[in-house]
């Protein structure tokens, strides 16, 4: 019988809890897989815990308890963090927070190659900030500028590029696209395909906008109050969603046909227009 190879990542029963929050964990017990390859969608409204998950599994919250495993081995443990975060790397919401101001580009990619110590010649370290520039969209005219000088697309192809400069096998990517224009986000989110595509990368996606989500990721798991309810299959969750919250999430997506806004009112039980019967509907549009 073939032995199935372990998870790249493993999250088990993670927790994490601060003082005086209401409401009680932010964490609570959260066991997460993500293979090789493969793009895991963690999903939930503001406050549900997916950021402190993802900073939990990415080494920069100790949790409370639980445990993070990358390809079987333990990575939680001080000793064993510095390991982890080469081979998961985390993109941030902000863009415009998430870079030093002080630094130029050259500067903010090559110091993971330099910390690590992958690329210790100056000059070599150059030449590979270009590749990872050129990877991510942009070129060697951007080494010596400043993040100030950089609109809010071309700050996160940076700050992608400054996570892959250590060869993660893992992207964790915390709303990378939420603070970016409508028309810059579906350039993001493609080069997030065509990197997983290209250097096998695993993606963790956190997202509350449950259309991105199903852009990119072939599995889901939805996060409410610090637990996962419901975690699989992409298509599955969509399509027959097991819990409410679930459904209360999917309801809630946006749909450019009145139509079928107008039946999930009705299925709601909402009052107001949505509501409105076939006879009334008519008699508003002068039938």
């Amino acid at each position: 019988m073939t032995e199935v190879p372990p998870p790249l990542l493993e999250a088990r029963k993670l927790v994490k809890t601060f003082p005086g929050r209401r409401g009680g964990r932010a964490v609570d017990e959260v066991s997460l897989i993500v293979r090789r390859g493969e793009a895991l969608g963690l999903v939930g409204e503001s406050g549900s815990g997916k950021s402190t998950t993802a900073r939990c599994i990415a080494g920069l919250l100790r949790p409370d308890s639980g445990r993070v495993l990358v390809e079987g081995q333990e990575v939680t443990s001080p000793r064993a963090r510095r390991r982890g975060r080469r081979r998961v790397q985390m993109v941030f919401q902000d863009p415009y927070s998430s870079l030093n101001p002080r630094m130029t580009v050259a500067d903010l990619v090559g110091e993971g190659l330099y910390v690590h110590g992958i690329e210790p010649d100056r000059a070599r370290r150059r030449d590979r900030v270009v590749e990872l520039l050129e990877t991510v969209g942009l070129d060697s005219g951007h080494l010596d500028r400043y993040p100030r000088s950089f609109s809010g697309g071309q700050r996160q192809r940076i700050a992608i590029a400054r996570a892959l400069s250590v060869g993660p096998d893992l992207l964790i990517c915390d709303e990378p696209v939420s603070s970016l224009d409508v028309s810059v986000q579906a350039q993001v989110l493609d080069l997030f395909a065509d990197l997983r595509e290209t250097l096998g990368l695993a993606l963790l996606f956190i997202a509350h906008d449950l259309a991105v989500v199903h852009h990119l990721c072939g599995r889901v798991a939805v996060m409410n109050a610090g637990r996962v309810v419901e975690q699989g299959e992409r298509d599955q969750i969509y399509r027959s969603p097991g819990h409410p919250y679930t459904r209360s999430l999917l309801d809630a997506v946006p749909v450019p046909d009145p139509a079928v806004e107008r039946a999930r009112a009705a299925a709601r039980g909402w009052d107001g227009p949505g509501a409105q019967s076939a006879e009334q509907q008519k008699e508003g549009e002068g039938l």
